[in-house]
């Protein structure tokens, strides 16, 4: 093999032994996180085993094993035995560790039992960041993704489902009975076996069904009607398909717009965001040590009672308004259309005219006001308005919030794009890094683009 670069003999010895630290540039991340775990108080976070024990075999140290847990996170390694091989054939791995080889086992049972620890360690990151002046911009993007559970469908149960599944068997039950009573008029061998395997069927649907009404009971006593039999807090959320859904959990995430590092996060079984936003920025704000902070998110987020509590709390929120009304669909003046003057106290409607202040009542526990004129039916502009005898506006009364919040968000026409470059940049990344064929599995995530 003349003209070729030529390896060295696996036989040969060597005379002076190179160095492990010479395999790992000054420059690579992971001498980062051995810095960063080194400097932990893991005592102080709460890790187990910090003190070893004085008999048994001994354990390794928790600096050690947060190494490993780390490692994974940032190279898109999650499986505990993936973990193991790399501690064995990685040079990095075997530098960060120290040639130590922990099994499979070992690194789950660390993970599973150091879960609060491991979320303090994260927070330790994050104020890092705060001291070297990352989260000095003040502005944040916040969104959720739902990542799919071990529970599958068929094991999460809700009202409507078991109803469901209930009709279904009971449908079962009586189409086997009437062939079952078909096969007993008939004769033979074959008959004879026909009818016993119906008669296993519905034996076996009938165990079913008891095991649905037993789950009734208990779908009916949950706080939130549902159960999961694998993941217990895992829930059914519906997604943007027809008549679809998934088992799983929804993962909200903070992130700083300048660099892109996610400030907070919080895993909920709520399947929907309106009740996120003040929690999230509230965290936000105590994570970066901001207070003057200006939260930008999606119409998913947008809740009145929320937006009011982020104002409360110093944070400035930045979310559009949808649109739920059906006036514009149906072709008729919505209530965008009618301009309301603070100082009177009136709406003006698309014809001019005042809509004044008639009551006010509580629906669903705010207080709104409600306003109408008693010149629709003479209006030439009422068939573009409403079918009913006149157009009644109403106004809730914290609104004045809401007004305030859309004219920022209209001098400020890029903030939307600014959210998608910024929530959505670290779920791409791990969806990139996850969808790797030795990766796993990829979280599920929702369609963001509004």
């Amino acid at each position: 093999m003349k003209r070729f670069v030529e390896g060295k003999d696996r036989t040969q010895g060597v005379l002076l032994p190179e160095f492990l630290d010479d395999y790992v540039a000054e420059d690579n991340p992971v001498r980062a996180i051995d810095v960063f775990v080194d400097e932990l108080d893991l005592r102080g976070l709460g890790f187990e085993g910090v003190v070893p024990e004085e008999t048994g075999r001994p354990a390794y140290h928790p600096a050690t094993m947060l190494k490993i847990y780390v490692y994974g996170y940032v190279n898109q390694v999650q499986s505990s035995r993936r973990l193991e091989r790399e501690t064995v054939r990685n040079v990095e791995m075997m530098w960060l560790t120290g040639r130590l080889t922990p099994d499979f086992k070992t690194i789950a049972d660390f993970r599973k039992d150091n879960g609060p620890a491991i979320r303090s360690a994260c927070r330790q990151f994050v104020a890092l960041c705060r001291s070297l002046n990352l989260f000095a911009h003040a502005m944040v993007a916040i969104d959720g993704s739902r990542f799919k559970a071990v529970n599958s469908r068929d094991r999460s149960f809700s009202r409507g489902s078991i109803q469901r599944r209930m009709e279904q068997v009971e449908a079962s039950i009586e189409r086997y009975l009437s062939a079952l009573e078909t096969a007993d008029r008939q004769e033979g061998e074959v008959a004879e076996a026909k009818s016993a395997r119906l008669k296993d069927k519905i034996a076996t649907l009938r165990e079913r069904m008891r095991k649905y009404k037993a789950l009734e009971a208990a779908v009916h006593a949950a706080p939130d009607k549902q159960i999961s039999l694998t993941d217990p807090d895992a829930r059914s959320m519906a997604t943007s398909g027809k008549d679809t859904g998934m088992v799983g959990y929804n993962v909200q995430a903070v992130v700083d717009a300048q660099h892109h590092l996610i400030v907070a996060h919080e895993v909920t079984n709520i399947g929907n965001d309106r009740s996120q936003l003040s929690t999230m920025a509230r965290q936000a704000q105590e994570a970066t040590g901001v207070s003057d902070l200006t939260a930008i998110a999606d119409r998913g987020y947008f809740k009145g009672e929320e937006i009011l509590a982020c104002e409360a709390a110093g944070v400035t929120p930045l979310v559009p308004m949808p649109l739920t009304s059906t006036a514009k669909a149906d072709g008729r003046f919505g209530k965008q259309d009618f301009v309301y003057d603070a100082g009177e106290d009136v709406y003006r409607c698309p014809a001019g005219e005042k809509m004044t202040w008639r009551y006010s009542n509580v629906e669903a526990g705010r207080k709104l006001h409600n306003y109408w004129t008693t010149k629709c039916v003479a209006c030439t502009l009422k068939p573009k308005c409403t079918p009913a005898k006149e157009r009644r506006v109403k106004r809730w009364e914290h609104e004045a919030v809401l007004d305030a919040m859309q004219e920022r968000l209209e001098r400020a026409p890029r903030a939307m794009r600014t959210r998608r470059q910024t929530a959505e940049h670290p779920f791409g990344t791990s969806r990139r890094g996850w969808a790797r064929p030795t990766s796993g599995c990829a979280p599920s995530k929702r369609s963001a683009r509004r």
